[in-house]
């Protein structure tokens, strides 16, 4: 306690940087240090050092660049994961190359990442920051809160603390109205979408439209990434797709995907508008215009993530007629998405990240 203030400080955040870039390790190390809560305690200039730095310090987060010298950043973040797991934050180049590493990076087990080139984000460097400290502060919450749960005795904690691991109040056949499925997902999504997206069957009955919080070229990649693993159809959206049965649209990173009503069906619109909202692309900007286009009950899905973008959305979806799936907070990487539906009470199943796909299959047999 503050012999002063008499208020009792909150713990201090331990973090590692790794980056064979001394301008980047200063950057990060300052970006994330004009937070009180967070302490960057070591730095190391490629992996095998960022190994030594992480046995030593045993810090709550890790920052982890992907090309270096030595010892690269996936070699180490295997390692990392193998033989002292801790959540990783991926510094990623904005390319091509750079969105297919990431990837591999997130499936690996990396939580996020932040892009590596700040050139591109120098007019909106304060952005950078504010978003990466949210994020820090998220997945070491998150992560602090299920170490906590596990632990404890059930008796230490009344049973409304913790969203059920697993509930279901979908009718059976109510997938026979279902004109389609909108997902939001943020933090912690490729991997959870890599674990969802490939257990469909190329015959699921409707189209399904994803919301992830991506820059562009990552949302091509990881829909790329889902098309090669799955038995259903996954790209990118463009303007004037169809949502149609079997097929998964990805919102490209930096726009909104909504949709429009015409002679040929739905169709997919691709626009920076609106442009006053917190993220782009956005769920609830999403799901609110297929609730208009489909002018019917959908599914709603909401996945792990930070923030909550969907709500408001998805309470258009049940005024509607339709339902909605929300992941679990033990499997979540943040439980904050899913947490503002199932605290809302419009969360009409709570399933484990392992379950999403077979909750999918089931609302539709």
């Amino acid at each position: 306690m503050d012999e002063k203030s008499g208020v009792t400080p909150a713990p201090t955040i331990s973090v590692v940087v790794i980056d064979d870039s001394a301008f980047m390790r200063k950057s990060i190390s300052m970006m994330l240090e004009s937070d009180p809560q967070i302490k960057v305690v070591a730095t190391a200039r490629d992996g095998k050092d960022g190994i030594e730095k992480i046995r030593s310090h045993r810090p709550d987060l890790v920052t982890l660049d992907i090309e270096m010298p030595v010892m690269d950043g996936l070699t180490a973040l295997g390692i990392i994961m193998k033989e002292m797991p801790v959540p990783v934050i991926m510094i990623s180049s904005l390319t091509t190359e750079g969105a297919k590493a990431t990837l591999d990076a997130l499936n690996l087990g990396a939580v996020d990442f932040i892009p590596k080139d700040l050139s591109y984000v120098s007019l909106d460097i304060r952005k950078v920051q504010d978003d990466l400290v949210a994020k820090v502060h998220s997945i070491v919450r998150s992560r602090a809160l299920r170490t906590a749960r596990r632990v404890a005795k059930p008796s230490a904690r009344p049973a409304s603390a913790v969203a059920p691991s697993r509930t279901w109040n979908i009718p059976n056949h109510a997938g026979r109205n279902l004109r389609a499925v909108v997902l939001g997902i943020s933090t912690g999504g490729p991997f959870a979408l890599l674990q969802t997206i490939p257990k469909l069957q190329a015959d699921f009955p409707v189209g399904i439209a994803i919301v992830q919080h991506m820059p562009p070229r990552f949302t091509k990649s990881l829909a790329e990434r889902l098309d090669s693993l799955s038995a259903v159809s996954v790209h990118e959206a463009e303007q004037g797709d169809r949502v149609e049965a079997g097929v998964v649209l990805l919102a490209p990173g930096g726009q909104h995907m909504t949709f429009k009503r015409n002679g040929i069906g739905v169709t997919v619109q691709i626009s920076a508008e609106p442009s006053g909202v917190l993220y782009r692309p956005s769920a609830d900007v999403m799901i609110a215009s297929a609730v208009e286009a489909f002018n019917g009950p959908l599914l709603g899905v909401i996945m792990t993530g930070m923030g909550k973008d969907g709500l408001e959305g998805l309470k258009r979806l049940k005024g509607k007629g339709g339902y909605v799936i929300a992941q679990n907070e033990e499997s979540c990487v943040v439980y904050g998405m899913p947490r503002a539906a199932v605290d809302e009470g419009i969360a009409d199943a709570i399933l484990p990240l392992e379950g999403v796909a077979e909750g999918l299959t089931r609302v539709f047999s």
